[in-house]
């Protein structure tokens, strides 16, 4: 993700690098601009891709830009406050688990399908776990662990 790229190479630090604590040595995210074509190569995308990707970013409030020699993009706001499904958001890649589409007539030749319904909340559980995790927790590693089983519901009591 172009985003985790961005982040970690502001920090002076290669992407999802484990080995130490934030703490009061961490070094804010928006200080040093990075290139797209700096990010294109670490990300093996295109630069052209990364320029409609990062200029919608930037109209979202997420990246500043820097022009001129050692110009580039830094995070707009800290990395703790931004929050992957906000990204996603921006970028407008919607993350759908159906094959259903917004006011079709249904899954399978125009009838809801019987997995509707699963597939459906698998996509609002993503949509909830990106919510909830930020930039800086994908760039510090401390994503695994976090998926967390919903709640139990009580069992109903016979009538």
């Amino acid at each position: 993700m172009a985003m985790v790229e961005l982040a970690a190479r502001a920090r002076g630090q290669p992407p999802v690098d484990d080995s130490h604590a934030a703490g009061a040595d961490v070094i804010s995210a928006r200080e040093r601009p990075v290139s797209l074509s700096e990010i294109a190569q670490a990300q093996c995308l295109s630069v052209a891709y990364l320029e409609q990707l990062f200029a919608r970013l930037r109209r979202a409030g997420l990246v500043a830009s820097a022009r001129g020699p050692g110009g580039g993009y830094r995070l707009a706001l800290a990395p703790e406050s931004i929050a992957i499904g906000t990204i996603i958001d921006a970028v407008d890649e919607p993350i759908v688990a159906t094959r259903c589409e917004e006011g079709s007539p249904g899954c399978l030749a125009g009838k809801r399908c019987l997995t509707h319904d699963l597939w459906h909340e698998l996509g609002e559980q993503i949509r909830l776990f990106l919510q909830h995790t930020t930039l800086l927790d994908v760039v510090e590693g401390r994503v695994c662990g976090r998926a967390i089983p919903p709640a139990q519901e009580a069992p109903s009591k016979p009538a």
